[in-house]
């Protein structure tokens, strides 16, 4: 990965834990310096602690994303600690559950707020600095709920398909500049934030068989995503191998989505 002459730099946010710590860890597994960025400074420092115990070169950085000067104090800080910004990877993201009309003005304020203001305001702290350079790859990690409706699931659902078309039309305006902006939409995961939603009777087969009364299919494949599936597709898209590849998305859920 990178250009050849030098440490290739990422930044990734949603860093602490599940999809975007399994993102920084194959990032950094495969040469390049990371820069990882999330709002919990505890489960974050202990990621980071058990990366440069393998020998891994991480910077944590502490943010919430859904802050413009907290993405733009972040780009900065990992450009002048790690050099040019090439990546950019926006796995941050929170879940609030709930029948869509039921939410509170909060909750939707702050789902919105880290899963689709949040690659907003990366987007604007990083490109800036990729623009000079005519290079650079942006992956947001979506959901497959971006683009199949789910009950109780409102405004996560329309978080992620503002942060999909957004990044999408992002790649479109620098595709010109050398500079490919893509989207992994993941399926159900085991992360913690899957877990969450596992209560007296949900749980992992459910998941698997799916729940014909709340209009969801099951997992074809007939396992639940780990972490590590959507990192080596966010890896795919950052890398050289996906040079002519911009403006799409890569669903990753075992076929829940029926290919749609």
């Amino acid at each position: 990965m990178g250009n050849g002459t030098q440490r290739p730099v990422a930044v990734v946010t949603g860093a602490a834990g599940g999809i975007g710590a399994a993102v920084v860890r194959a990032l950094a597994e495969r040469g390049t310096a990371v820069a990882a960025v999330d709002r919990d400074a505890e489960a974050l420092g202990v990621a980071a602690d058990k990366l440069a115990a393998d020998g891994l070169t991480v910077l944590p950085l502490e943010a919430d994303v859904a802050a413009a000067e907290e993405a733009e104090a972040v780009a900065a800080a990992a450009e002048e600690r790690l050099g040019p910004l090439e990546y950019l990877v926006n796995a941050a993201g929170v879940l609030r559950l709930g029948a869509s009309w039921k939410l509170t003005a909060e909750e939707w304020e702050t789902t919105f707020g880290a899963n689709a203001s949040g690659v907003f305001n990366m987007a604007r702290a990083v490109v800036p600095r990729m623009l000079p350079r005519k290079r650079g790859a942006i992956v947001t990690v979506a959901s497959n709920a971006a683009g199949t409706a789910r009950m109780a699931m409102g405004a996560y659902s329309a978080s992620k398909a503002a942060a999909v078309m957004y990044t999408k039309c992002l790649g479109l305006e620098l595709a010109e500049h050398g500079i490919r902006c893509n989207v992994v939409a993941p399926g159900s995961t085991d992360t913690p934030m899957l877990r969450s939603m596992w209560g007296p009777g949900a749980g992992p087969e459910a998941t698997l068989d799916g729940d014909p009364g709340r209009y969801r299919v099951g997992i074809p494949m007939r396992r639940l995503g780990v972490p590590e599936d959507t990192a080596s597709s966010v890896v795919f898209l950052l890398s050289e191998e996906s040079a002519h590849i911009t403006m799409q998305t890569l669903t990753v859920d075992g076929g829940a989505t029926l290919g749609a």
